[in-house]
């Protein structure tokens, strides 16, 4: 679907759009967004945006990207890693090798699993990190200490952090976006998103690709008494509270947000739309990121991987065509919260059961966002964080399953500035890391995206409860081997 833009104005905007008509009419007519803010950067940038992948649930490392021979040489035997070991559910049991056969990838040889195969084709471009270490096992607290640096709730996520830094290269589109996995959001829901105590603004747009209504309340309900006049009436009504409303509170940000959020709902009916509508992507692009002929309408009614292909993949796909129109933060959600039968990569039960169809789905979208970027000479300025919550353990759960490891996992980065190999081994088991007097933390990794982006991360503050408030809290250091 396609729209005019003189004859959407002319038909009064409506809903969101409309609700801020006064402040949207500039000169002739056109919709026009508010100010970009100004760009906070302290050297010369290397790149211009990022992509988070986020495998909620937490996907295991030693089943995809970190080779471990000695589990397949114990497997079955009693595990002993010569400490004692504390799980989140369950009293360690035996070695469990991976069930997947690993093969070497690439020039680097690097040794990746078959449920991750597709990104054989990108090994080289990735910079892989297996000695991260989180602070907890528990989900909502894990997964918060990934996206906002702190493990509890009340601080903006990473992509918010970006959006105030940066600010907005799009007019008409969001600055942070957010595409969740089709059942639903992960643990924590919109907090791991949150623009928190920065301006609201900041805080990341959910789009759902695929959905009927991709973008929530962007459009009016069906209705017979919205029309052109009883628009204008209310609107000149609204925007004289506003400005009353407006003068009484200088320093309260929420009405100049909401206002902008109106602003950008108007831009976006105009634009969304068109970002959206992958209809006008060739057919091979269309094959090359995994889109099933159905479309989303494909059978999910078990997890499998045709779907998973379908529907991570056209989360890339989308991720591509807004990152080319100015988005600086785009997070990507494989999983949803916990739910049974598993549709997340908390693998409890049955490792061989749910990271097949998951893993080959994710690593087939995400080798085609690579090698898409590459050929339009966007890797090179755009940076791509894959991440989880944290690991899954070397010894067994029940049979085939495996428990929490937050002592040590697996992250990798593309493009941007970054430069493929390993950086960061775990030990023999992929228990702990290897040298565990110098491990790398999500602050590392944090501070050497800001880096990466032009940012000093010690100097991007905002002062908060009387405390200069910053994405890396009082830790971090840039990865300089990890920079080309």
């Amino acid at each position: 679907m396609s729209f005019d833009r003189r004859d959407f104005l002319k038909q009064g905007l409506g809903s969101f759009a409309g609700l801020a008509l006064a402040d949207l009419l500039m000169r002739d007519g056109i919709v026009h967004a508010a100010p970009k803010p100004s760009t906070i950067q302290h050297h010369p940038p290397r790149a211009k945006r990022v992509v988070q992948l986020f495998m909620a649930g937490a996907a295991s490392h030693i089943d995809m990207f970190d080779h471990k021979p000695l589990l397949d040489k114990k497997d079955g035997e009693p595990w002993d890693p010569g400490e004692s070991v504390e799980l989140f559910q369950s009293q360690p049991g035996a070695c469990f090798a991976s069930p997947w056969k690993f093969r070497p990838y690439g020039e680097s040889g690097k040794m990746l699993s078959e449920i991750v195969a597709p990104l054989g084709k990108v090994a080289d471009d990735m910079a892989f990190i297996h000695n991260l270490v989180g602070k907890t096992g528990v989900h909502s607290q894990a997964t918060l200490l990934q996206t906002t640096g702190f493990n509890f709730p009340g601080f903006p996520s990473a992509g918010s952090w970006i959006s105030y830094g940066l600010g907005s290269d799009s007019d008409n589109l969001p600055t942070f976006v957010v595409l969740p996995d089709h059942r639903g959001f992960a643990s924590n829901g919109a907090k791991n998103w949150s623009g928190a105590f920065l301006a609201a603004e900041h805080q990341g747009t959910v789009i759902r690709p695929g959905n009927e209504k991709p973008i929530a309340d962007l459009f009016p309900p069906p209705s017979d008494f919205i029309t052109p006049g009883s628009d204008k009436a209310g609107l000149a009504a609204l925007e004289k509270i506003n400005r009353a409303y407006a003068a009484e509170r200088p320093d309260d940000d929420r009405l100049t947000a909401r206002v902008r959020s109106y602003q950008l709902a108007a831009a976006m009916q105009l634009s969304a739309t068109d970002v959206l509508d992958l209809s006008s992507e060739p057919q091979h692009i269309q094959d090359l990121y995994g889109l099933a002929p159905e479309g989303p309408g494909v059978d999910d009614t078990v997890m499998n991987v045709k779907a998973e292909t379908e529907f991570f993949g056209r989360k890339c796909l989308v991720a591509r065509r807004l990152l080319e129109r100015g988005i600086r933060f785009v997070q990507i959600w494989s999983g949803n919260d916990n739910s049974h039968p598993r549709r997340n990569w908390d693998s409890h039960e049955d490792v061989p059961r749910d990271h097949p169809p998951l893993s080959l789905g994710m690593a087939h979208g995400t080798a085609a966002l690579i090698q898409d970027l590459k050929q339009r000479g966007m890797l090179d300025d755009t940076i791509i964080l894959w991440t989880t919550e944290f690991g899954r353990m070397p010894c067994s759960q029940g049979s085939t399953g495996r428990d929490h490891n937050p002592f040590t996992f697996t992250n990798w980065l593309c493009g941007g500035g970054i430069k493929g190999g390993t950086y960061g081994e775990s030990d023999e088991w992929g228990f702990k890391p290897l040298d565990r007097n110098h491990p790398t933390e999500v602050y590392d990794i944090h501070a050497t995206i800001l880096h990466l982006l032009g940012i000093d991360h010690t100097r991007l503050t905002v002062r908060h409860n009387g405390i200069d408030r910053r994405l890396t809290d009082v830790h971090g250091h840039v990865l300089e081997n990890m920079l080309a």
